[in-house]
């Protein structure tokens, strides 16, 4: 349409002007052929419109001029430079688009990924304008408050949050009004059913050109079983710290590589030194004991045991000497060994045990003292009945009854008094049944074997106890009673134990029934003895048998 318009205002520019038309007129015609149909169709005009001008000319004009050739060149070259330049621009236009078309496409896949993960991320989020109004939120945060998309919207931010911490919500947005492009708090949240959960809250805005963003990207972070477990690590650390107060504890750690302590102020206190972050290992040597040096300093020596305890004796500036405990284990963190662990203060615990000690033996001495006095009586009695009155010559029977209760005297008081000195068996034996020998059946017999002073004191206890029960129900108090001791080494060598016998002989004056009392807890019946080890006692009605090993290292030759 636009070529035909063109042809016949050439024509008709020919027939009214003349020669004089000029066919520049056509140019505005190329152009916009060009633009709609393209290259060929511009070209393809403007031969049509030069033809068309030249016929017209020449139909007219019976002929064509020079200068009608002239306008007729310039036009071709016209049109076809104009074809060509808006050809170019048009496949510049189109590659322009077909970059663009790409990068537009690779944004929306990109906004389509990110749209993925804002939907489906483990994290809430939530976009907000500068008024802290919701405009969008993805499906975690939905999760965790129990609102729906749509809810959400309706809701500002702050409506979303405990009324304790609104305050902090709106100084994160006002601190975003200011200068920071980000900020965050713990804060609790209200879901939809009333129910409160602790979260980290961060609100972040680009300022671009110094103006802030309409929007607010909002992340929301459920810390609720973080912040339970840190509160009940909180509540155990209190604990603790309440557990070694009240049991007066220091804790420590030693670094093996560089040979430091580092230790709380009550583990300071206890070494009786002042609080301080660190200190050479080798520092402590001015208060812990000489003796007990090698024992801590060993500590910063790489050891295959894991564990570690040890008790050292410390100096104080007062010249007190303090027990401490130091008990630990070996750790490593990273390339570094590590001992740590609790001191203690050993030191009231050690004289209160000594003291239980002292009056445990005193409470034992004393019942051993009543036990032994509540039996003399019935000895003495038992001695008085054994001898007769010879020739009822009253002062010689005085004479032996004296001489009697002398050797049980004498007796009595090897056992009361605490010796030191060694003892031959053959001897406690002898002396404790020397005021019956002359009036029972008595036979001793045993190798020469030396017992130390405190397994000679304990088995003088073990020999008056049987010597006693004797007098009371056995051979010692019938005159047809017979008592054999004798002791023998096991299997015959020297280095064994020793076999110790006691045999009575004659009708026993109760039944054969064990009392259990302070007695048989003496000769080990209801337990371990005194001395020695495996006792046995067996009781018929005529007779007694008690055995008792004395082991190696319980015996001297």
């Amino acid at each position: 349409m636009v070529l035909t318009v063109s042809v016949l205002f050439e024509t008709t520019n020919s027939v009214h002007i003349g020669q004089g038309g000029d066919f520049i007129a056509c140019i505005p015609a190329i152009i916009i052929i060009v633009y709609l149909e393209g290259r060929a169709a511009a070209i393809a005009a403007t031969l049509a419109m030069a033809v068309a001008g030249l016929w017209a000319r020449s139909v007219l004009n019976a002929h064509i001029s020079s200068e009608d050739w002239t306008r007729v060149i310039l036009l071709l070259v016209s049109g076809g430079v104009i074809a060509s330049v808006f050809h170019r621009l048009r496949q510049d236009l189109r590659e322009a688009l077909e970059v663009a078309e790409q990068r537009l496409a690779a944004v929306e896949a990109t906004e389509s990924r990110y749209r993925w993960a804002f939907e489906r991320a483990a994290m809430g989020f939530a976009n907000t304008n500068k008024k802290g109004e919701v405009l969008q939120s993805n499906r975690r945060l939905c999760e965790m408050t129990g609102y729906k998309e749509r809810e959400l919207a309706q809701l500002p931010l702050k409506a979303l949050v405990h009324p304790d911490d609104q305050d902090s919500v709106q100084q994160l947005l006002e601190g975003l009004e200011n200068d920071a492009t980000s900020f965050g708090s713990e804060v609790r949240l209200l879901r939809k059913d009333g129910a409160a959960l602790w979260v980290r809250l961060t609100l972040s805005s680009s300022r671009p050109d110094g103006v802030l963003s309409e929007s607010v990207f909002v992340v929301v972070d459920d810390i609720s079983e973080r912040r339970t477990a840190r509160e009940a690590l909180r509540a155990q650390k209190e604990w603790l710290d309440l557990v070694l107060s009240a049991g007066r504890l220091g804790t420590w750690r030693i670094d093996v590589k560089d040979g430091t302590v580092t230790g709380s102020g009550k583990f300071w206190d206890i070494l009786g030194l002042s609080s301080a972050p660190m200190r050479p290992l080798e520092e402590l040597s001015t208060v812990v004991h000489p003796a007990d040096w090698p024992k801590l300093e060993a500590s910063i020596r790489p050891s295959s045991v894991l564990n570690y305890d040890t008790e050292i004796r410390v100096r104080r500036a007062d010249g007190h000497i303090r027990w401490v405990a130091l008990r630990g284990r070996q750790e490593k963190h990273g390339d570094r060994l590590l001992r740590v662990g609790v001191a203690a203060d050993l030191t009231e615990r050690r004289q209160t045990t000594l003291l239980r000690a002292a009056a445990k033996k005193r409470e034992r001495i004393m019942l051993e003292q009543r036990h032994r006095f509540s039996n003399l009586f019935s000895v003495i009695t038992a001695l008085v009945k054994m001898i007769n009155v010879p020739e009822n010559n009253v002062a010689k029977y005085k004479d032996m009854l004296i001489d009697r209760i002398r050797a049980l005297e004498a007796t009595h008081l090897l056992l009361s008094r605490h010796t030191n000195s060694s003892g031959m068996l053959h001897d406690l034996v002898a002396r404790e049944l020397k005021p019956f020998v002359e009036t029972r059946n008595i036979t001793i017999a045993g190798p020469s074997v030396m017992l130390p002073a405190g397994a000679a004191e304990s088995l003088a206890m073990v020999l008056h106890e049987l010597t006693t029960n004797s007098v009371k129900y056995g051979a010692l108090g019938d005159s047809h009673g017979r008592i054999e001791v004798k002791w023998e080494f096991a299997s015959g060598d020297a280095t064994e134990d020793v076999a110790f016998d006691w045999v009575e002989s004659g009708r026993r004056m109760t039944p054969s029934v064990v009392r259990h009392g302070f007695g048989s807890m003496i000769i080990g019946l209801d337990g371990t003895p005194l001395v020695g080890h495996s006792p046995k006692l067996e009781i018929t009605d005529h007779g007694l048998r008690y055995s008792l090993r004395l082991s190696r290292k319980e015996i001297e030759f």
